[in-house]
Parts: C-alpha cells; sequence; structure tokens
C-alpha cells in the first residue's frame, strides 16, 4: 500500500502563460505524477492512439460514463464529446500517484464538485502582462494573427477566474515558478492526511516508548 494518497492537481491558464511548459517540467522532475489522458468521442487522427492521446469512445460509451457518475467532468465541443473518466485518475490517487490535469476553469469546477474534490490541488497561472501574454503567442509563431486575437479574447475570461484556485503564480520567469511549483506540491504531499501510514507509523513510536519501560 503506498504511504500517501495522490493528488488530483488542475494547472489551468491563459493560452501562452506557461502552463504546457511546468507541466512538463513536473512530468520530468518526479516519475510519480501521471497524466490525466482525456476521453472523446472524435475519430482518431493519422498518428493517434488510443490511451495515448486520447481514450476514444463511442457516443454510447461516453454517455455510459456521465450517467454512471464515471466522468470527473465533461463538456461538448463542436459536437464532440471530451471528459476526464474518474475510474483511472481514482485507482492512480489510491496507489500514491500524483494526477496532472491540463483543464479550463469550467472543467476544474467541475472535478472541484466531483466525488474526488478532497483530493484537489488546484493552481492557476497567470501571466506578469497582457503585453507579454501576447508576445509569448506571437514569438510561437503557430497561429495567425486572428487566431492570436481570439486567444486574447478568451483569456480575459479565463483570468477572471483566478481567485476560485487554491494556489495562484505569476510567471514571470519560468524557473522561479517552476521552483514554485515544486514547493506547493511537496507541501501538499506532507499534509497530515495524506499521509496514509503516519497512524500506523506513530503507533510504532508508541510500541517503543512502551517497550522502554
Amino acid at each position: 500500500m503506498a504511504d500517501r494518497r495522490g493528488l488530483l492537481i488542475i494547472l489551468s491558464s491563459p493560452s501562452g502563460a506557461g502552463k504546457s511548459t511546468l507541466t512538463r517540467r513536473l512530468l520530468e522532475w518526479d516519475a510519480d505524477f501521471r497524466f490525466s489522458v482525456s476521453a472523446t468521442t472524435r475519430a482518431p487522427r493519422p498518428g493517434e492512439e488510443h490511451g495515448r492521446e486520447y481514450l476514444f469512445l463511442s457516443r454510447d460509451e461516453f454517455q455510459d460514463l456521465v450517467a454512471n457518475d464515471g466522468m470527473l467532468e465533461h463538456a461538448q465541443v463542436f459536437g464532440n464529446f471530451y471528459g476526464s473518466p474518474r475510474a483511472p485518475v481514482e485507482q492512480a490517487i489510491t496507489d500514491g500517484h500524483d494526477v496532472l490535469f491540463d483543464i479550463d476553469w469550467q472543467g476544474g469546477q467541475q472535478v472541484r464538485n466531483s466525488p474526488l474534490k478532497h483530493d484537489v490541488v488546484s493552481i492557476f497561472i497567470l501571466p506578469p502582462s497582457i503585453a507579454e501574454l501576447e508576445n509569448r503567442l506571437r514569438t510561437r509563431a503557430q497561429d495567425s494573427d486572428e487566431v492570436i486575437a481570439g486567444r486574447m479574447e478568451k483569456s480575459r475570461d479565463e483570468i477572471s477566474h483566478w481567485a476560485e484556485y487554491d494556489y495562484v503564480l505569476v510567471n514571470n520567469d519560468l524557473d522561479v515558478a517552476f521552483d514554485q511549483l515544486q514547493a506547493i506540491i511537496i507541501a501538499e504531499r506532507l499534509k497530515r492526511d495524506r499521509q496514509t501510514g503516519l497512524n500506523a507509523f506513530v503507533r510504532s513510536l508508541n510500541t517503543e516508548f512502551e517497550d522502554r519501560t
């Protein structure tokens, strides 16, 4: 049995604030992390594999999971359903693994209201300024001006939900932000109610006291 219960870590931010890079660093930092693989009803694209990019489900399979409380969060986007299956996340947490969720504020609200809400640690990543956020989007050179404008408009709504999160980091310097993120996770792992082996350990200390008398 694991000596602690895992965390369900929600990372949210507007596009360009550094969430994806911080997520990748976390996965490289500690092998105990698991990344939540979403389920979808859309068809696989060339090169995509079931269980790697997504869990590809039929609409009936997806809706059965929703009806039976098997999704931690879900939404319909452009006619297809997307969501986070509960069972693999619950098993990973029970086994002592921390599970990373890269979801928006709407998905975060659903997870925080789910049966696993007591395992949630939610973290919102803010940019140092709106000008810098736009600069980062343009520096990536991945999107057209129209797409960037759309991302900037959406970011205003996303940022308005910052106060719903447990922790808020301003990503002015990526290395500093990552150090802060590590500190949050280390502290959360050490919370008394997450250390499942503590009761047995303290009992063993008390037994040592008794053996000395």
